[in-house]
């Protein structure tokens, strides 16, 4: 695997998400106010207005919702991949993350297919949240 990738950008927003990967730790964003989580983080809830976040962790189990098969790389890094895939995953704890899938062929994406997050060490100071299918 290559990773000399550009990697997401780490803003204030959600630095303790990547603070968490490091850790190999998913942490997700909840509203002090109202208690729901969102997604991506940022300066007030979308349900009650609150600016307060409390980061949580979070199990990283949830099931499949879409997926896209990528056959031209959306940055030139990835064109060894190819073809690879893009999920979203609705979580256990109830917000939706955008990955890809690893441990299984890209024909065997379905709705449904429960997944856990694993870490993928990019580097010592950068971990990227996977999913894999649960087993079993």
């Amino acid at each position: 695997m290559d990773y000399a990738k550009p990697l997401p950008r780490i803003s204030p927003d959600n630095r303790p998400f990547w603070d968490g990967c490091k850790r190999h730790q998913l942490l997700l964003p909840f509203c002090i106010g109202c208690g729901k989580p969102h997604l991506p983080p940022g300066p007030v809830c979308p349900f009650c207005f609150g600016d307060r976040l409390d980061w949580r962790a979070a199990s990283g189990r949830g099931v499949v919702t879409s997926w896209t098969v990528v056959h031209q790389p959306w940055f030139p890094a990835f064109k060894a991949e190819l073809p690879y895939n893009v999920v979203q995953v609705e979580l256990a704890e109830g917000p939706r993350l955008t990955s890809s899938l690893v441990g299984a062929a890209n024909d065997a994406l379905r709705v449904g297919l429960p997944v856990e997050v694993v870490f993928d060490d990019v580097t010592v100071a950068v971990a990227l949240p996977r999913f894999k299918p649960v087993a079993g």
